[in-house]
């Protein structure tokens, strides 16, 4: 109501949905403005234009509720998909009817969420971001790439995973071992990152990379991105929202295709790399 919602919440409430609109129930959604600015919220609607108010998922528990009774004292209050905590709490007492997903001394039902309209699918992309590499001093351009790179992010329709190519055998968030950060990228459908291994690793699993380079007239992510002839490239002095979304839409199609020709390419050819000459320099030494 005046809070956070979570996938949980959203997918109950389709659930419900779904059914008020298979059997022609006209209705209307009170949305948190902390979670939809834009309403309608609860102090938006008039009491007087129901006659029914649902509680859907969640509690049914605490002040808030409470408020729902004392506001829509005048209609036909129902709670669905709800744990009940004590059935003798005013806030559960306050329902005409508690169709909860458990309660004490009753048998649980299916939460709602299980069971609700599959939604469609969204590009899984691995964000790899860093903060640092203060050895260029004042061509950093970090700070900047990075706010601008998650604003714009945050304006996409994807499921964002943060990711970090460090490696920590005591911090539970992060892999141990390459190969567990491996697994992770390779179910990712793109990678955004400013990062050269963000970039090397992406491509290494067949996933496409939309690359930025932080420092001020390019540096290593640009010669990396040159090296693995990998065009998805935008240096930090031309990075927008235009420019990422034209790379974002090629490698999410035309890109798919190339990232998976460069990882077989890693493997099979003979591409230098700057381990080429070591056997050489080891044998000179001898």
């Amino acid at each position: 109501m005046h809070g956070e919602a979570t996938a949980g919440d959203l997918l109950a409430l389709d659930r419900v949905r779904e059914l008020l609109r298979g059997a022609a129930v006209p209705h209307d959604i009170a949305w948190s403005p902390g979670f939809r600015p834009e309403g309608p919220s609860l102090d938006d609607t008039r009491p007087g234009d129901y006659s029914h108010l649902l509680f859907v998922c969640g509690p049914a528990h605490g002040p808030q509720v409470e408020d729902l009774h004392r506001r829509y004292r005048d209609c036909v209050r129902i709670a669905v998909g709800n744990s009940v905590l004590d059935a003798g709490d005013p806030a559960v007492r306050g329902f005409h009817h508690v169709l909860a997903r458990d309660a004490p001394d009753t048998v649980p039902t299916l939460d709602l969420a299980a069971r609700a309209p599959v939604p469609p699918a969204h590009p899984v992309v691995g964000v790899v971001l860093t903060h640092g590499q203060h050895e260029y001093g004042p061509r950093r351009r970090h700070e900047r790439v990075a706010e601008a790179v998650t604003r714009w992010l945050n304006g996409r329709d994807c499921a964002r995973l943060e990711l970090e190519t460090r490696l920590d055998r005591n911090d539970w968030r992060l892999c141990t071992t390459s190969g567990q950060l491996e697994s992770v990228l390779t179910r990712c459908d793109l990678v955004v990152t400013d990062r050269l291994h963000g970039l090397v690793l992406a491509l290494r699993a067949g996933v496409p990379a939309l690359a930025v380079d932080p420092v001020a007239g390019g540096a290593k992510v640009t010669a990396q991105a040159r090296a693995c002839d990998w065009p998805a490239l935008l240096p930090a002095e031309r990075l927008d929202a235009a420019a990422l979304d034209r790379w974002w839409d090629w490698c999410l199609t035309s890109g798919r295709a190339l990232a998976r020709r460069t990882a077989d390419g890693f493997r099979r050819d003979g591409r230098a790399d700057s381990a080429e000459g070591l056997l050489r320099l080891l044998g000179t030494s001898r």
